[in-house]
């Protein structure tokens, strides 16, 4: 009964968080706006103390003018409106299992997340991890809300559009399987990993949620998680 309840708990914060954000979202994007009218020095300042806190700042591919004014632009709110929208669907909390969602290699063959969960292990940990990563749905789509610099690709409109935009991500040689979401994005919806997030899962159950990114998005979390099963 009480897993049951603590459930339910978590699910209704999902849906308050999502409501919550949106309207943040809405309201800063408001008084940044008017601010950059008023003071756009100071308008500038903030930002870029904003922008620290997702490491845009350290991006040498980024300068703050490629970025910051699409902030204050609805391309921005629908974006945050579209992540939270799918993020209700979250399931994966601590201590539950972990859903097996459906994905797709990079040859298109369909699989799953607990497919993965042993073998191909290259990476530091591999005594006691397997690494995915899982592409998502594009951040930051040329056609959406888009950067300045920023590589050029657009919403997903099928699968293959969806393969070919991971080769992108393959190029950076991530050192392990790479595999992209279904166009429903399942595993973004029940994972709430829209735009990007880590877990840990161990036995099918989930034994650490990250925050939400890039806010949110700490390696060094996961580092303190598997040196503890080390």
């Amino acid at each position: 009964m009480g897993t049951v309840v603590g459930y339910a708990l978590r699910k209704l914060c999902v849906y308050l968080s999502a409501v919550a954000m949106i309207l943040f979202a809405i309201a800063q994007m408001t008084l940044l706006k008017f601010l950059s009218i008023v003071s756009p020095g100071l308008t500038k300042k903030i930002h870029l103390k904003m922008g620290e806190k997702f490491t845009m700042t350290q991006n040498p591919k980024f300068k703050y003018e490629d970025w910051g004014p699409t902030f204050f632009s609805m391309a921005f709110i629908k974006t945050v409106a579209s992540v939270n929208w799918c993020s209700l669907g979250l399931e994966a909390f601590e201590g539950h299992a972990a859903p097996d969602t459906a994905l797709f290699t990079l040859d298109g063959q369909k699989t799953s997340i607990h497919r993965f969960l042993k073998g191909n292990r290259p990476l530091d940990f591999s005594d006691v991890a397997d690494f995915l990563v899982v592409y998502l749905a594009e951040a930051h789509a040329t056609d959406a809300w888009a950067f300045a610099n920023n590589v050029d690709i657009s919403v997903h409109k099928n699968l293959e559009e969806r393969l070919a935009a991971a080769q992108t991500l393959v190029k950076e040689d991530p050192l392990c399987p790479v595999v992209v979401d279904e166009m429903t994005n399942i595993t973004a919806s029940k994972y709430g990993a829209l735009p990007e997030r880590l877990y840990v899962i161990q036995s099918g159950k989930v034994i650490y949620q990250g925050g939400i990114g890039p806010w949110g998005y700490s390696p060094e979390e996961v580092r303190k998680v598997l040196e503890k099963i080390k």
